[in-house]
C-alpha cells in the first residue's frame, strides 16, 4: 500500500506544529521520520492516524484521497500505530488485549478466546515475534509488551505500521530485537513509519529518511548518510556529537550512599538497599530503563524524599534528614528531570529564575529587600555565558524553548561553587546542538573538582560522559561497570542479568 501526505498543516492556536509537510511511504519500506523532540513528528503521525484533523492538506492511500475522522477509519484503511506509551490493559492476557475492541463471539454470545489465541500464535510465528498468548501483560518485559502492540495492529490487517519512538523504553538488546522484527515485517510487505530522534538506529534499519525541523521537512537522506550529516539536518548547523573529556582525576569521596531504601505511600519498595560512592572530579552515571527507581533515588539524594532506611553523606556530613534548602547551602546543585515543573517557575522571568535559590542572600538581597539591579545584571551575565536565547531577561521562562529552559536551570545551578552536581535526564527533549552545550558544561564541572551524579536513560549519553556507571534494575543497583563498558554489557544489566557482566 502506498501512503502519501500532501501539504499537511496542523496548528494549535498560534503554534504551527506541522507546516505544509509532504511525505511518501512506498509499499514494503521502512521510512524513518527523524527529528528532535518537539519537531512535529508525533503530531504528523497523529494526523495520519485520525487523532487530529489537519488544518490544510490531504492524505492519499494508493493515490486516492481519504479522510480519517478517528483511529477506526485509519485502521479500516490499513494503518496501525504503536504509541510510545503502550495502550494495553495489564491484567488482561495477550490474546484478550489483541481482541479488545474487535471481539468475536461464537454461538451463544461467548467470546471466542480460542480464535484470539490462534490469531496471536499465527502472527507470532509468521514474524518470529515469540509472544505467549496466555501470558498476562503485567508479567511481560517491556520489549515483549511492545510486540503485543505490534500484533494488535497486524491482527487488524495493518499494511502501514507507525512506530512512535519505539526504542525509548527498551534495553539495547530489546532494541536489536525490535529492529529484527521491523525487517521481518518489511520483508513480508508491511510498510513502517519509524519515528525517532536517535541517529544510530535510523542508519541501521531505515530504507529512507525524512528529516523534520520545527514542523517542516528540511531534507531527505539515505541510510548511508553519516551521523554528522543527519545531525546537521536536524539542527541546521554542524554539531559535535562526541564528548571531549580527559580521564577523570578522582579526589575524595563527596557522596556516600549506604543501604538507601525508599518506599511509596503504600509501603511498596521503590529503591531497594542501594549503595554507591561518588568522588570529586568524576561523573557517576545511574543508567537503566525508565521506571526502575532512578527518579525516587534522585529525590532522596536532594532531600525531596526521606529514605525509609540507609544513609546519605555529602562531604562527610549526614544529610538524610536535611531539607532541600539546607542541601543547596552545602554546595549541592540539582538539575531535575522535569525542568518546567520542578526546575523553573514558568510565569517568573528568566532573571527571577536565575536566583530562585539565592534571592534572599547577598548580593541579591539586603535584609528583607531584594536588590533588583544586581538580579538584573546577574541575568545579563548568565544569559551571555550560557547562550540563553531569550528576547530579554525579563521574558517569562515558560516562553523559552526546552533547550533554553534547560540552560537557565544549568546557569542557576552552576553559578555557585559546588561540591556535588546531580543532573537527571539533562538532555531530554533537547536538540543535538543544545545537548552538545549541556554535555560540555557537565564535563567542565567535573574538571573543576565537583562530583557529578548523572541520571540518564540515554545509553549514548551515559557511555559518552560517565567515568563509572551503576545500572538500576527494579530498584537495585544490578551492577557497576567502568567507562570502557560496552552497550551490550550495560544492556544485560538493564535487563537484570548480572551473570555475564564483569565489573
Amino acid at each position: 500500500m502506498k501512503l502519501e501526505l500532501r501539504g499537511i498543516t496542523k496548528r494549535f492556536g498560534s503554534l504551527t506544529a506541522n507546516d505544509a509537510v509532504d511525505l511518501v511511504v512506498e509499499p514494503g519500506e521502512i521510512h524513518a521520520l527523524l527529528g528532535e523532540n518537539g519537531a512535529g513528528k508525533s503530531t504528523l503521525m497523529n494526523v495520519l492516524y485520525g487523532l487530529y484533523q489537519p488544518d490544510e492538506g490531504e492524505i492519499l492511500v494508493d493515490d486516492v484521497p481519504v479522510t480519517f475522522t478517528g483511529p477506526g477509519d485509519a485502521m479500516a484503511a490499513g494503518i496501525g500505530m504503536v504509541h510510545q506509551h503502550f495502550m494495553l490493559i495489564p491484567v488482561f492476557t495477550v490474546a484478550e488485549n489483541v481482541m479488545l475492541g474487535h471481539e468475536e463471539t461464537k454461538r451463544g454470545g461467548f467470546l471466542d478466546r480460542r480464535r484470539a489465541k490462534r490469531d496471536v500464535t499465527e502472527i507470532s510465528r509468521r514474524y518470529n515475534l515469540e509472544v505467549p498468548p496466555d501470558a498476562l501483560v503485567a508479567d511481560l518485559p517491556v520489549g515483549v509488551q511492545q510486540r503485543v502492540e505490534i500484533i494488535k495492529a497486524l491482527s487488524r490487517n495493518a499494511q502501514v505500521l507507525i512506530l512512535d519512538e519505539p526504542t525509548a523504553v527498551l534495553t539495547p538488546q530489546e532494541t536489536d530485537d525490535l529492529m529484527r522484527v521491523m525487517r521481518a515485517l518489511r520483508d513480508g510487505g508491511t510498510s513502517i513509519v519509524f519515528i525517532t530522534h536517535k541517529l544510530r538506529e535510523v542508519r541501521e534499519v531505515a530504507d529512507r529518511i525524512t528529516v523534520i525541523r520545527r514542523g517542516k521537512v528540511v531534507g531527505t537522506a539515505e541510510p548511508s548518510a553519516s551521523t554528522n550529516e543527519l545531525a546537521s539536518l536536524m539542527v541546521g548547523r554542524p554539531v559535535q556529537l562526541t564528548v571531549d573529556k580527559t580521564p577523570a582525576e578522582a579526589q575524595d569521596v563527596v557522596l556516600d550512599v549506604a543501604g538507601v531504601t525508599v518506599l511509596d505511600d503504600n509501603g511498596v519498595v521503590l529503591v531497594d538497599d542501594v549503595s554507591f560512592q561518588v568522588r570529586g572530579g568524576e561523573i557517576y552515571a545511574v543508567a537503566g530503563v525508565q521506571g526502575n527507581g532512578q527518579t525516587e533515588l534522585t529525590e532522596a539524594l536532594v532531600g525531596l524524599t526521606t529514605p525509609a532506611s540507609g544513609s546519605i553523606d555529602v562531604a562527610g556530613q549526614r544529610i538524610t534528614r536535611l531539607s532541600t534548602d539546607q542541601l543547596l547551602d552545602l554546595g549541592v546543585g540539582y538539575v531535575p528531570e522535569d525542568r518546567l515543573h520542578d526546575g523553573l517557575v514558568g510565569d517568573f522571568t528568566v532573571a527571577e529564575n536565575l536566583v530562585l535559590d539565592l534571592y534572599d542572600k547577598p548580593p541579591f538581597a539586603s535584609g528583607m529587600a531584594m536588590n533588583l539591579r544586581t538580579i538584573a545584571s546577574n541575568a545579563v551575565e548568565r544569559v551571555a555565558e550560557f547562550d540563553v536565547r531569550t528576547p530579554s531577561p525579563e521574558a517569562a521562562a515558560r516562553t523559552l524553548s526546552g533547550g533554553n529552559q534547560q540552560k537557565v536551570v544549568l546557569a542557576r545551578e552552576l553559578s555557585r561553587p559546588l561540591k556535588l552536581l546531580i543532573v537527571a535526564q539533562p538532555t531530554r527533549g533537547l536538540d543535538v546542538g543544545s545537548m552538545e552545550f549541556v554535555h560540555r558544561r557537565i564535563v567542565a564541572e567535573r574538571d573543576r573538582g565537583a562530583g557529578v551524579v548523572l541520571v540518564s536513560t540515554e545509553l549514548d549519553e551515559v557511555l559518552g560522559l560517565a567515568d563509572r556507571i551503576g545500572v538500576m534494575y527494579r530498584g537495585r543497583i544490578a551492577g557497576e561497570v567502568g567507562a570502557g563498558a560496552t552497550a551490550e554489557e550495560i544492556g544485560l544489566l538493564m535487563a537484570g542479568s548480572t551473570s555475564e557482566v564483569t565489573p
